[in-house]
């Protein structure tokens, strides 16, 4: 613990938590604005799916669904916020090396997997904050948004309960991601550009091929592989109903619950046989 709170005051004296912090209370207020507009539009009446496909259209009536649309709402701003936890989970190991305190740090604590496993707990915890400061947030917003509209937001069904509590987790798990990414790349602006790059760019390419593929072969669940890109599988965890065509919401959580386990496994290895001084 003690360990940890020495993490914690890292973080706290510097600048970066709280920039990032702003950041993702912007992109929360963006995010919450576009699914209340969404929402309005499933919400408000019945759609003409006149000569759209079968599947699109059992996708669409399934979107057309309070409880869907009120998961969406209580989670909104898990996207940026998810890559805003990402980079300071790496900034929670890359500031040893950019600031030279990487050497003080093993030779007070010689055990490196416990430095490691600090670093672990205390980007979790960090994820753990961000996603309590934006359900605080979400939780009244979507409330009174329902409440105006006269619909049910069935905050307290399981549904909804299980949405945001698995939108928890995810926020725990990509703290953990980042802590991997800076064992991996010890600069600190190399891996941040390169985890924003791949977050951003990265996902949209993926999502990309995989349904240039599912098109080219005809092969159906060509699509559904596109869980294994860490952000699709955060997403499809706090759906608040199960979509036709998409896999279930616990593919998505056992899906980061791997890449975690990898991650935090392989940055624990890493850096009890890398050379720092």
């Amino acid at each position: 613990m003690n360990l940890v709170r020495s993490e914690l005051l890292k973080i706290r004296t510097t600048n970066t938590w709280w920039l990032f912090g702003l950041g993702a209370l912007v992109t929360l207020a963006l995010a919450f604005l576009v699914n209340a507009v969404n929402a309005v539009m499933y919400l408000s009446g019945p759609q003409d799916l006149e000569g759209v496909p079968a599947e699109q259209a059992e996708q669409l009536r399934a979107s057309a669904n309070e409880v869907y649309q009120a998961a969406n709402l209580f989670t909104s701003g898990q996207y940026f916020g998810l890559l805003f936890v990402l980079l300071l989970g790496i900034i929670v190991v890359t500031n040893e090396f950019y600031h030279q305190t990487a050497t003080t740090t093993f030779l007070t604590t010689p055990h490196r997997t416990v430095v490691v496993t600090a670093k672990l707990v205390t980007s979790a915890l960090i994820g753990a904050f961000f996603w309590l400061v934006t359900t605080v947030l979400t939780v009244p917003a979507t409330l009174i948004f329902f409440a105006v509209k006269g619909w049910d937001a069935h905050l307290g069904d399981w549904d909804i309960t299980r949405a945001i509590l698995l939108n928890l987790l995810a926020y725990l798990l990509w703290g953990v991601f980042g802590v991997g990414f800076g064992v991996l790349i010890r600069s600190q602006i190399g891996a941040t550009i390169t985890a924003v790059v791949l977050y951003l760019v990265g996902t949209t390419a993926a999502n990309v091929v995989f349904f240039l593929l599912q098109q080219w072969l005809e092969w159906d669940w060509i699509g559904k592989l596109a869980v294994i890109v860490p952000s699709t599988a955060s997403s499809l965890m706090i759906s608040g109903t199960e979509l036709p065509g998409n896999p279930p919401q616990w593919v998505g959580a056992a899906v980061l619950i791997a890449y975690a386990v990898v991650t935090s496994t392989a940055g624990s290895l890493i850096m009890r046989r890398r050379d720092i001084a």
